[in-house]
């Protein structure tokens, strides 16, 4: 027998509804206008982004379907799609046989220099302009929060 759900409150309510639209209206103008200025999916960007800024050009794999919270088949068909334009190369893993290390290449690193600037121009001018100081900090602190609260909580 099924308990009674736990139903939000009509103020919980209002602020989730809120968090997902604007959060679905930011990601969905930020991906549009990557693909408009630099012909490159929000996808594509988001890949280089993390291959760049956080494996130094190179991961493996898992480690980078896990960065981005993809399945392994979506990660795999965005690498594939993206080796294939040359934004991105596979490379064996010399002490892992079943691993792969995905790689920059220099048309990836050129790609993502050229988007970068422009991105971060839209993110101030949708996101970073609407908030004061004040605003911005706390709602860096609250989103901290919920991070590493559902880091404690199984998938």
């Amino acid at each position: 027998m099924n308990a009674t759900p736990h139903w939000l409150t009509s103020e919980q309510k209002a602020s989730w509804d809120s968090f997902i639209r604007m959060q679905e209206k930011l990601i969905g103008r930020l991906s549009r206008r990557v693909q408009t200025d630099s012909k490159m999916s929000a996808a594509d960007f988001i890949v280089l982004v993390n291959l760049t800024e956080e494996g130094g050009g190179r991961l493996r794999f898992l480690d980078l379907a896990k960065l981005v919270e993809w399945e392994k088949s979506r990660m795999s068909h965005q690498i594939t799609r993206m080796a294939k334009r040359g934004l991105v190369a596979r490379e064996e893993c010399p002490d892992d046989g079943r691993g792969a290390f995905i790689v920059a290449t220099p048309a990836g690193y050129k790609a993502i220099e050229d988007a970068a600037p422009i991105h971060v121009e839209h993110v101030r001018r949708l996101f970073i302009d609407a908030l004061t100081p004040e605003e911005l900090s706390t709602l860096g602190q609250i989103s901290q929060r919920v991070l590493q609260h559902m880091e404690k909580q199984p998938e």
